[in-house]
């Protein structure tokens, strides 16, 4: 018995003796690993020489399938090696499945690998792989969480915002059971988001109401509570903002800008949550300060604050610039894509098109470097560009990029923008679509069934009508639209349609001689366009004002008139010719596939100013 024991014990001390050995082994190649993957710059290639160094020593299951992680995320986040990548973590993800509580390198791999797929196209791969992940992990909250957000991702990705909201809402209900009314409000506010875009304004407004409740009832960690804060009035903010409620969003937008300051004195805590289903965040500070900017650049463009849409567009990209030297975050590029967008709309109103081209191609070049990012904003390039080609009066470009538009587009609002600067189009072109123009004045007809909720939009529906009538000559029935379009912009501070409502209500009383009746309409409209400031209000409230006081014997008042329209006029020219010189204005005949990867130099097209002079 007693050599019995004796041969169990030196056979254990063996084994203890190798399993130590194979440990130091182990441990030695990981850190040379490591060392190599954090120098810099990093060594990539030693870092894999040594992971790939494990295998030949047979290692047990455990530090086979986490090496095979390992080696699977380097591959995958540092090298364009993805078949290797993939291989790695395959196997990672059957080996970690035979071994009991391996649940980190488990659902890692299985997330890393369902990113992959997603990656090379391969959806149908990645939605199973998730699934499965889902339904092994329901005992680690932490896991079971991250891939209920990652799937769900994966099915906004694919616009099925039914099954996302579906599965925000499992996780949602799974963070309560756990005890987590942090991670369930993240779930909430992210399904609120979705129903946003889905439009199902019914369900959003009890689903934020108590998003509301849970936000201030929960009590922990600062940042987080403030990151939950800032979520929650970023979705309220946008939603008045789709509204085109201009005016009724100033105190949710204050309170945003406040919290968006309390976050920025607060340190983070190191202290781990100990509930594991709270490790989450939302955004980082640095990525939720840039987004306050944004909405707040969105709500001074739908305002007609233009001078601070400029001033918080340069702090946002200035800001953006700094943190993509350091991170190369999707959502970065997203972002600067939004705010390069409403900048280009607020050059082209302050009369400066070749800033505004400039900015287009910027889009267009960030768009060329990102599939995804073009899917979602096609439709918004085209648009900018229809805008742009009415400002350099080439309308037959204009009319094929609003079509453009609209052929990319499922969304409600933006189709409704389109249209209505489609129709504006058409009814400066005169006679030669009136058949389509009739058609699109009646799917946006603001006294019936306007197609969506948006005040703003309505507003400028109201305006379009206002301006067919006044070019068919049915003064009375222009005055009617224009006065329902000022009815609304001024309930809801909208100041440049506000301006120009009055500059056009103007023009039809000095049209129907009634002098200090347009007198007392187009000088507001200039005070206003001044404030804005709208170049092209400023210039044709100038010729009105000229020629009013030309009428009314004001000779004084009407040379200073013409002289600040010649200075308008100049300066629209001036711009007008950089603008069509510049080889980005080849960009107007793009309607078909990808931007185009460069620009050819150009004389520029024979364009008109008639209709800005």
């Amino acid at each position: 018995m007693a050599a019995q024991a004796a041969a169990a014990a030196q056979a254990a001390a063996a084994q203890a003796a190798q399993a130590e050995a194979a440990e130091s082994w182990y441990l030695a190649l990981l850190g040379f690993a490591e060392h190599f993957r954090t120098s810099s710059p990093p060594k990539i290639r030693l870092c894999v020489h040594c992971l790939q160094a494990v295998f030949p020593f047979k290692p047990p299951p455990r530090i086979e399938a986490r090496t095979h992680l390992q080696l699977g995320s380097v591959l995958y986040h540092h090298t364009k090696n993805s078949e290797q990548a993939r291989s790695h973590l395959e196997k990672a993800w059957l080996i970690s499945q035979q071994i009991p509580q391996f649940e980190d390198v488990k659902f890692e791999a299985a997330s890393l690998l369902s990113e992959l797929y997603c990656q090379e196209n391969s959806v149908d791969a990645a939605k199973p792989l998730l699934r499965k992940a889902i339904q092994v992990s329901q005992q680690t909250p932490y896991w079971h969480c991250r891939l209920l957000f990652q799937l769900a991702q994966l099915h906004t990705l694919e616009k099925d915002l039914v099954s996302a909201c579906d599965l925000l809402g499992v996780g949602a209900e799974y963070a309560r059971v756990v005890g987590s009314e942090y991670t369930r409000a993240l779930f909430l506010l992210s399904k609120g988001m979705l129903l946003l875009m889905e439009r199902k304004l019914q369900e959003v407004h009890p689903l934020l109401t108590l998003c509301g409740q849970i936000v201030e009832n929960w009590q922990g960690n600062p940042i987080q509570k403030e990151s939950l804060r800032v979520f929650f009035l970023v979705l309220q903010v946008t939603h008045y903002l789709d509204a085109g409620q201009v005016k009724s969003v100033k105190p949710c937008l204050k309170q945003l800008q406040q919290c968006i300051q309390t976050i920025s004195t607060l340190h983070d805590d190191e202290i781990l949550p100990s509930n594991p289903a709270d490790l989450f965040h939302w955004l980082p500070k640095e990525h939720m300060c840039v987004l306050v900017y944004l909405v707040t650049v969105m709500h001074s463009m739908q305002a007609g604050y233009l001078e601070k849409a400029q001033k918080y567009t340069d702090k946002a990209l200035m800001q953006l610039e700094k943190l993509k030297m350091l991170d190369c975050s999707p959502i970065l590029s997203s972002f600067q894509v939004i705010l390069l967008e409403h900048i280009v709309m607020c050059r082209l109103v302050t009369g400066h098109k070749a800033t505004a081209l400039q900015e287009i191609s910027q889009v267009c070049q960030l768009c060329q470097q990102s599939p995804r990012l073009f899917s979602n904003h096609a439709a918004q390039l085209h648009t900018l560009l229809g805008l742009y080609c009415v400002s350099v009066n080439c309308m037959d470009n204009a009319e094929a990029q609003f079509t453009t538009a609209l052929r990319l587009t499922s969304h409600q609002e933006l189709w409704a923008f389109v249209v209505t600067n489609l129709a504006s189009v058409y009814i400066r072109e005169g006679n030669r679509h009136q058949e389509v123009l009739y058609s699109l004045l009646e799917r946006i007809n603001p006294d019936h069934s306007f197609p969506v909720s948006s005040h703003c939009l309505r507003a400028a529906a109201f305006y379009v009508r206002g301006l067919f009538s006044f070019f068919q000559g049915r003064y009375n029935e222009a005055k009617r639209f224009l006065r329902e379009t000022l009815k609304m912009s001024n309930a809801e501070d909208l100041n440049r349609l506000t301006a120009c409502s009055l500059v056009l209500l103007g023009h039809i009383f000095y049209v129907l001689g009634n002098h200090r009746e347009s007198n007392n309409m187009v000088v507001p409209a200039m005070q206003l366009a001044s404030k804005i400031p709208d170049m092209s209000v400023q210039l044709w409230s100038s010729a009105l004002l000229r020629d009013l006081n030309k009428a009314c014997g004001n000779a004084m008042d009407a040379h200073e008139a013409a002289q600040m329209h010649q200075n308008f006029s100049q300066q629209l020219l001036q711009d007008h010719i950089e603008a069509c010189s510049l080889p980005e204005h080849n960009l107007i005949t793009w309607t078909e596939g990808p931007p185009p990867v460069q620009f050819q130099a150009q004389n520029g097209p024979n364009t008109s100013l008639a209709s800005l002079l």
